[in-house]
């Protein structure tokens, strides 16, 4: 027949596959090692007339992969599998291995070795610089790799560690990676329980989307679950640290939910899977009113809740651009997981010292200069009391001129009694805390 093969075209084709190949008798000896086969499996004039299994290295990695041969030959049966692979040189190899029996003149079979290490290593990198989820999107689904997004019901996650860029001048480059690589795994792995997806790295904060790439009708639910359970981690987080004498750590954290536009974004030659739209935005504006160990949790999330869910304060703001307030709510506990609180035990102080403070708009300090007196101020020194006649409002931020890197978060103002928690410290603080006494 003209379209039959040739035995040279076949020989070609055997000599020059990328993939191993090799043709055994029915009792395992070795007929045929295409050139690949050879090389992989150190196949040379000594291995005629030997079975596959005793050209394998005996070692204790090769042990499954002998076994597989071994039991097709004597059982005359297919196998399909993967299977790890020693050379002689010691390299680890990642195969999946297809032997074929076909009957006939005296049978035979045919194995056929995929070499899939580069392949596993690729995607195993990937994972690591992506989240799992986002990496089997990319490579499983038809749309993975196309330019595009849709509009999706999503919840968003935005953390952030409270006074970290002021610590990190004072760390070393090491240390700095050191403490944020540990802080980082912790979290990772109670995102991943909540099936949370993680977006990206954003310095010290994180980015998580619940409800996308998969679907997930419970998203807002897992988003408060998990939210509470990285609060409850930074525990032992903070132990760590002072086992290994780094300073201690606090997150907030802020949640909104709405419609988004996910997918990859990009050009043709880089592309990632991003989140964007409003819901994302404000998500990082609620997250900028928390402080250290606090959950914030929009409106919007709050009516999708179905679990238990336990807050202690609320507050509104004004986003930009918006008609009316939008509500916000401090998350105590949801179901059966619960952040544990500090007490915070208020003292007066002895000496009502006179602070002068300005109001911060993002990153930028205002220029009008404020006055007031400290007149209590937390056990823990977390918190103070001021009293003012300025005319602010809680969850604003403040600088107070105390060597010029005192922060605080304005929490309440209770008719000129403003309630304060320190989000950064300079390294006069608990000397300055003492004068008051």
């Amino acid at each position: 027949m003209p379209n039959d093969i040739t035995d040279s075209q076949l020989s070609y084709i055997l000599a020059n596959i990328k993939d191993s190949v090799c043709i055994t008798a029915k009792n395992g000896e070795v007929l045929y090692m295409s050139r690949s086969a050879a090389k992989l499996f150190g196949f040379g004039e000594s291995s005629a007339g030997r079975k596959i299994w005793e050209v394998i290295p005996f070692t204790e990695k090769n042990d499954t992969l002998i076994q597989l041969f071994i039991d097709a030959v004597k059982m005359q049966r297919d196998i399909h599998t993967f299977a790890d692979y020693e050379n002689n040189a010691g390299k680890i190899f990642r195969l999946h291995i297809s032997m074929t029996y076909m009957k006939g003149e005296g049978g035979i079979f045919v194995i056929v070795a995929a070499d899939l290490t580069e392949l596993l290593r690729v995607n195993s990198a990937f994972e690591r610089y992506t989240s799992p989820e986002i990496a089997r999107y990319v490579l499983r689904t038809p749309e993975g790799e196309k330019q595009g997004g849709k509009l999706q019901d999503v919840t968003i996650l935005m953390s952030d560690l409270r006074g970290f860029t002021a610590l990190s001048t004072k760390l070393s480059a090491d240390t700095l990676i050191t403490i944020l690589n540990h802080y980082f795994e912790k979290m990772i792995v109670v995102i991943e329980r909540w099936k949370g997806t993680m977006i990206e790295f954003l310095g010290d904060g994180i980015f998580v989307v619940f409800g996308a790439p998969n679907d997930d009708e419970n998203h807002a639910d897992h988003s408060v679950s998990c939210a509470v359970e990285m609060q409850n981690a930074m525990k032992s987080v903070n132990e760590w640290n002072a086992q290994n004498n780094y300073p201690a750590l606090e997150m907030g954290i802020g949640i909104n939910s709405g419609p988004a536009v996910v997918g990859n974004i990009g050009s043709a030659q880089k592309m990632k899977y991003g989140c964007i739209g409003e819901t994302v935005n404000l998500a990082g504006r609620v997250e900028t009113f928390t402080v250290g160990g606090q959950i914030y949790i929009s409106e919007r999330t709050k009516e999708k809740i179905t679990e238990s869910l336990f807050t202690s304060d609320e507050q509104s703001f004004m986003p930009k651009g918006a008609a009316s307030p939008m509500k916000i709510f401090a998350v105590d506990g949801i179901g059966d997981i619960h952040i544990l609180h500090r007490d915070c035990i208020m003292r007066d102080v002895a000496n009502k010292r006179e602070v002068t403070f300005s109001l911060m708009r993002g990153k930028i300090v205002e220029g009008e200069k404020f006055s007031g007196h400290v007149v209590k101020i937390s056990d823990d020194e977390r918190y103070a009391v001021i009293e003012t006649d300025a005319k602010i409002e809680a969850m604003q931020n403040i600088l107070i001129d105390i060597d010029g890197s005192l922060y605080a978060k304005i929490l309440s103002n209770d008719g000129g009694h403003v309630k304060i928690c320190f989000t950064s410290k300079p390294e006069c603080f608990s000397e300055w805390v003492k004068t008051l006494f």
